[in-house]
């Protein structure tokens, strides 16, 4: 049954995307192997429609479901290599589904804490108040007179989600063994980070900890509140948090009613930004609006209220550091900085002229500096840099992917509070600090004190293993020299004994797809009506494909 609702999602997957006629979105980017099959595909017989591509792509996802949606949604933040016009439309995916019935919600609640409602609330309001693709959200009041919302995971879901994941991860390995742009993307590497966190949403107790240990990293701070989690009665599919009743960020006109200091609103969600990537190492990755409340009882310090702890990210210290380092050097417009860091990091090739690639920057960066600092968008500014940077076969590193798409939602959610926002001023003394902290000779000095027994212990050692150290480098150094030579060539033998049969294959299995995609409906009426264009167009492309197969 299982691999009869494969094939089945399959071919959903396939008709979808040649009605939305998503080859175009590729073709493009095609290589010379592919590029001929592309012209005289049948899918060309399909008329493209009155939408864009990138609303057609935005479709096609809708239609394909909530899985699709979210990994929309994530693709859509990587617009340092999607194209703009694309990246836009996909930004506007909703994550919005009907709501499930009241009594499945009670039935799952019931079934994961092995009693009756009644014994643990006194209210539970079957009309939820949110629904979306994993989850939807009661609320409802503890017999302990706590108003609470109970977060219920959606039936089914998790058989849905391994399912479609599946299919990203065969058509994410197509795309990045013939498509030059898909390796650059690191599509595998982000359908499995997309993977992780999706199944992470679906484990109520992990949000439960995520919620938790943000709690903790704010505890007293004026910045922001996460509700309180009732551990006691939190399950994988049951989620029960505090109610909080903030204004919702979205609302602009009822902030503007109460008073709040918009200004310092604006500051404070930065700073919430800054120390939760650069203090805690521990950053909510989805602060859409929908997941931001502000607490106005005190207009004139206002805080932030932060739910839907399930999307946490982190970096690896260096990372950290490098991010740092670049971002100062940013905003201290030291390009030569920029470039060398870039380099150091691995972000673009060993074998980048540093010089040209400095240039570049440069002319990217200085049209932008002309600008009033409170008019230039950060986010957007590294978007254009990034693409300026492909050139140079610059790539973004994939754990970077949830604090870009952060860093996008913080800035916009600051301007739309406060125009006049100058990120620049506010973030760059707190890198300034946080260097200082953690990178400059104070950080050196204690990293020392911290490991002095160590160091004395080792230090009559210490000339012996430099040279033998020393030694080892250069054997290293030989020996990784005449393995790439080697490798070089087999890969060159290969790539001649494999490029013919490779082509054959893969031409002959698109031809033999789509020919099966055309021909899965007309066939059924074959023998009633004459064969049709498309028909006739499927045969043709059935028999080429079958005997390029047989003869690779």
């Amino acid at each position: 049954m299982s691999g009869w609702r494969s094939l089945t999602r399959t071919r959903r997957i396939a008709t979808t995307a040649a009605r939305y006629r998503l080859d175009t979105l590729i073709e493009p980017y095609a290589p010379d192997r592919l590029r001929w099959l592309a012209k005289v595909s049948p899918l060309k017989l399909i008329p493209q429609g009155r939408h864009s591509r990138g609303a057609r792509l935005k479709l096609a996802l809708q239609e394909l479901g909530p899985v699709f949606v979210k990994f929309g949604q994530l693709l859509s933040t990587r617009r340092d290599l999607i194209p703009l016009d694309i990246a836009d439309e996909l930004a506007d995916l909703q994550d919005a589904v009907p709501p499930f019935p009241g009594h499945e919600a009670r039935a799952i609640v019931e079934a994961s804490m092995g009693t009756q409602l009644s014994e643990i609330f006194a209210d539970f309001v079957d009309v939820p108040m949110a629904s979306a693709s994993v989850a939807q959200v009661h609320p409802a009041t503890l017999t302990s007179g706590e108003d609470v919302v109970v977060k219920v995971v959606r039936p089914g879901i998790a058989r849905v989600i391994a399912e479609d994941i599946a299919l990203l991860k065969s058509l994410a390995r197509w795309l990045d063994e013939n498509f030059e742009l898909a390796q650059r993307l690191h599509l595998p590497d982000i359908v499995a980070d997309y993977e992780h966190t999706i199944f992470d949403e679906l484990d109520m107790v992990k949000e439960a900890a995520n919620t938790e240990q943000l709690r903790q990293n704010f505890a007293g701070s004026p910045l922001l509140y996460v509700p309180r989690v009732f551990h006691a009665h939190c399950r994988t599919e049951v989620l029960v948090l505090e109610r909080i009743y903030g204004v919702p960020v979205s609302d602009i006109d009822e902030l503007h009613r109460r008073g709040v200091d918009m200004k310092r609103l604006a500051e404070r969600g930065v700073e919430t930004f800054f120390t939760q990537v650069f203090e805690h190492n521990f950053f909510h990755a989805d602060m859409h609006p929908g997941n931001i409340f502000i607490n106005a009882d005190d207009p004139d310090n206002p805080s932030y209220i932060a739910i839907d702890c399930a999307i946490i990210g982190h970096l690896e210290r260096e990372d950290q550091e490098y991010l740092a380092r670049n971002l100062l050097a940013f905003f201290n417009r030291d390009y030569a900085e920029v470039a060398r860091l870039h380099l150091e990091s691995g972000w673009v090739p060993d074998d980048t002229d540093p010089t040209a690639f400095e240039r570049v920057i440069r002319e990217v960066c200085e049209p932008i500096f002309a600008k009033p600092l409170n008019e230039i968008s950060f986010g957007h500014f590294l978007i254009q840099l990034f693409h300026t940077a492909r050139e140079f076969n610059m790539e973004i590193q994939p754990q970077l992917v949830l604090l870009q798409k952060t860093l996008l939602y913080i800035e916009g959610l600051g301007r739309e509070l406060y125009p006049e926002l100058d990120l620049w001023e506010t973030a760059k003394p707190f890198m300034e600090h946080w260097m200082v902290d953690h990178v400059g000779p104070t950080a050196a000095l204690r990293e020392v004190a911290a490991h002095a027994g160590e160091l004395l212990e080792q230090l009559p050692q210490l000339p012996s293993m430099l040279l033998s150290a020393t030694g080892r480098l250069r054997a290293l150094e030989r020996s990784t020299n005449r393995q790439s030579r080697e490798l070089r060539k087999l890969e060159q033998k290969l790539a001649l004994l494999t490029r013919g049969r490779a082509i054959k294959r893969t031409s002959g299995t698109a031809l033999l797809v789509m020919a099966a995609l055309l021909l899965f409906d007309p066939l059924t009426a074959a023998l009633d009506t004459p064969a049709n264009l498309a028909t006739t167009a499927g045969l043709v492309s059935a028999v080429a494909g079958a005997l390029l197969l047989l003869r690779s």
